[in-house]
């Protein structure tokens, strides 16, 4: 059974413009072309360390072609580098952490259901822990009101 969510989306307006673009994201994040999976910030709260962005998961994807012929699934990796993307841009934008931050791991991860071409993920985060040199953020992916992954990564700055 999949955890509550990390915070109420319905307080929240999901058509609003993005606090930050994918310019403004390209401005703290270094991934580019193919591998850049953040394209908005929707809403953040600093003192709850809680964080709301989005991926559009388009037709052009690099993955499509053979993840799965056919039937396009978004990959679950993707999902999680999207999920990683997220905390990042947190810890460095909001908590204004300096130079470059590198995955540490995943404590743990759990797809619950598919991302398909067309849909726009949804990338709740919560940071857990927040140090200097590292921090832990819990994760949760939604597509249409549905819990599509759940996962705790981690990031340290290099």
């Amino acid at each position: 059974m999949p955890l509550p969510l990390l915070f109420d989306l319905s307080q929240i307006d999901l058509a609003a413009k993005p606090l930050f673009d994918q310019e403004a994201i390209c401005k703290v994040n270094p991934q580019r072309f193919e591998m850049r999976h953040l394209d908005g910030i929707l809403w953040y709260d600093k003192e709850k360390r809680l964080i709301l962005g989005y991926k559009n998961v388009t037709e052009d994807e690099f993955w499509i072609r053979g993840h799965i012929p056919g039937r396009p699934l978004m990959p679950g990796v993707i999902m999680v580098e999207s999920a990683a993307q997220l905390s990042s841009f947190f810890v460095k934008q909001i908590y204004e952490l300096e130079g470059f931050i590198g995955f540490a791991g995943i404590e743990s991860a759990k797809f619950r259901s598919i991302v398909e071409p067309g849909k726009r993920l949804y990338l709740l985060g919560h940071l857990t822990t927040f140090k200097r040199r590292k921090y832990i953020c819990s994760v949760q992916g939604i597509v249409d009101d549905t819990m599509v992954f759940e996962a705790v990564v981690s990031g340290m700055r290099v």
